[in-house]
């Protein structure tokens, strides 16, 4: 996907949804009403403005200078610094040299998911993954930063991070979705390289048509959860939940540590008292077994399962020990089984030190639900009450596909979506899972391309597949990114997009990553103070700016 956008122009294509109504929002002040139709032409290209071929890639002062690109097949070239060989373009999975840097000793469980290489385009020109609407490894390394730390680079998934802030995007009036494209000038990369900015945003119905609610509690009371207090942030987060909930909703709670049992049989919101007398009665015990805490949970879901509504179980834990004979994978299986019938598993990690991340990210991809961290009051609020309180799903098993054009594209890389990334031949396979999709939220995926000096027209196409979970029928959209909506300059791209842009590298950098291995954090700081004047009313971007700031420092 390419980047560049004179006029931040998104590509909307929309969908036949069964939502009956969309609540109204305005449209940002930056951003033009979303155009487009379903379905969209294959590749005729939208009539505009010609992009400009030979722009230089923007520099910042002091900035390392880009390296040119011939534009003849080859990818732009990646540095070796710390020991680790650039990635050429190929279609080989996401790989990672054995020797990197030290790092300090963490007790946390991290997975690293390696690096996108550079794809040649004419040797692969489709990109598959699954729609990761996650947010929880921004909130982890962001608490390692305010700690004074860097995060494990294995912690930091950098989807996780761009999609932990708003897109800018008009929700979508009486459909189910809007997909979003815009591009611009990357000062990343070498000339003729783009970023591509590519978005799915979910509309949000009416309060009276969101259906009602079956939610299972499976909490985790062993003894790490003792630790600063983890079960009483776990507590406070599940009541404020409930008290935002619909007084026909349902709780249900199992507890789980050597062995689970059930705490409370689903009960009314309208019963309320006794929903918080029950998770006041939680004490910590001994060890985890996070397999028969989801057995259990799973099993009371399906007992008070709604055929008409949404039927969802929250996993609260610190992920830190198994026991009990069950392993990872088997747990996963039990997990993707019990999605397929419509029970979604959400996530909620909870702590610092001991602390699981791959376990709870792994478990929300299979349960077609979403993960989130939090660790503070404030988190709790944000994260869990606001999220999921009415939250409506509007898509299951959603995967994504983007079909680059070889005649303009010379090659192409994924920034980010590791470990979400699905076989080109399973996009249609409706036996691979995909992500779950709540009202009203979004996704985004951005794209290193670069492009074939003075070639014009369609850049990518970009397709939307996902099950309705009303009807159960698949549904698929689509829409073209051309040359013509590909910005002049960085600097003339709406706010939001070098948002993206800024927060993306710099999780590059915290990853480690060979294709950022030279840019100084701070220059990222100064992008992020910038924004945070630009975006002077969202909170979320003077903390990132905050946090910028601190890994600059700590670098």
């Amino acid at each position: 996907m390419n980047t560049r956008t004179l006029r931040f122009m998104p590509v909307l294509i929309i969908a036949a949804s069964l939502l009956s109504a969309c609540s109204s929002a305005a449209t940002p002040p930056t951003q033009r009403p979303p155009i487009g139709g379903y379905p969209a032409p294959p590749s005729v290209p939208v009539t505009g403005r010609p992009a400009a071929t030979s722009v230089p890639a923007y520099q910042s002062p002091g900035a390392p200078a880009s390296v040119p690109v011939s534009g003849q097949g080859r990818a732009p070239e990646s540095s070796n610094q710390a020991g680790r060989v650039p990635i050429p373009p190929t279609s080989v999975p996401p790989s990672r040299p054995a020797e990197v840097p030290a790092l300090p000793p963490s007790s946390e469980g991290f997975r690293d998911a390696g690096v996108n290489p550079w794809i040649d385009a004419t040797r692969d020109h489709l990109s598959t993954f699954a729609i990761d609407t996650d947010t929880a490894s921004y909130d982890v390394a962001r608490r390692y930063l305010q700690n004074g730390q860097l995060p494990p680079y294995a912690a930091v998934r950098v989807e996780e991070f761009v999609n932990a802030f708003k897109p800018g995007y008009a929700l979508p009036r009486n459909l189910a979705f809007g997909l979003y494209a815009d591009a611009a000038p990357s000062p990343f990369h070498g000339q003729d390289t783009v970023l591509v900015r590519f978005g799915v945003q979910g509309a949000i119905p009416e309060p009276a048509a969101r259906r009602s609610v079956s939610y299972v509690f499976v909490v985790d009371v062993s003894g790490s959860m003792s630790t600063n207090n983890r079960l009483g942030l776990a507590v406070d987060a599940l009541k404020m939940l409930a008290s935002r909930m619909r007084s026909d909703d349902t709780i249900g709670i199992v507890a789980f540590t050597t062995t689970a049992r059930n705490v409370l049989a689903p009960t009314p919101i309208s019963n309320l008292r006794a929903i918080n007398s029950a998770l006041d009665s939680l004490r910590t015990e001994a060890s985890t077994n996070v397999g028969q805490g989801l057995e259990f949970g799973y099993r009371m879901a399906n007992q008070a399962f709604r055929q008409d509504g949404n039927n969802r179980v929250f996993l609260i834990s610190d992920g830190v020990a198994n026991e009990g004979g069950i392993t990872p994978e088997a747990i996963l299986r039990q997990v993707s089984e019990y999605a397929s019938k419509g029970i979604q598993l959400h996530t909620i990690g909870v702590g610092f030190g001991d602390y699981n991340d791959a376990l709870l990210e792994q478990l929300a991809d299979k349960g077609n639900g979403q993960y989130v961290y939090i660790n503070t009051t404030g988190d709790a609020e944000k994260l869990v009450a606001e999220k999921f309180a009415s939250y409506e799903t509007i898509a299951l098993d959603a995967k994504t596909q983007v079909d680059f054009n070889a005649d303009v594209v010379v090659s192409y890389r994924q920034i980010g979506y590791e470990n979400r990334a699905v076989a080109d031949s399973d996009f249609r396979n409706n036996s691979a899972g995909g992500g779950g999709i709540g009202a009203g939220r979004s996704a985004v995926a951005l794209y290193a391309v670069q492009l074939r000096p003075g070639a014009q027209g369609r850049i990518a196409t970009l397709q939307l597949r996902w099950q309705d979970p009303r009807t159960r029928e698949w549904q698929e959209i689509n829409g073209n990114l051309t040359t013509f909506d590909v910005a002049r300059s960085y600097e003339q791209a709406a706010p939001r997009f070098r948002l993206a842009a800024t927060v993306a590298q710099f999780a590059e950098i915290l990853r480690q990553s060979p294709h950022a291995s030279q840019w100084p954090m701070w220059d990222i700081a100064k992008r992020a103070d910038a924004l945070k004047g630009e975006l002077r009313d969202d909170n979320d971007v003077a903390v990132f700016a905050e946090i910028a700031n601190a890994a600059s420092r700590a670098r």
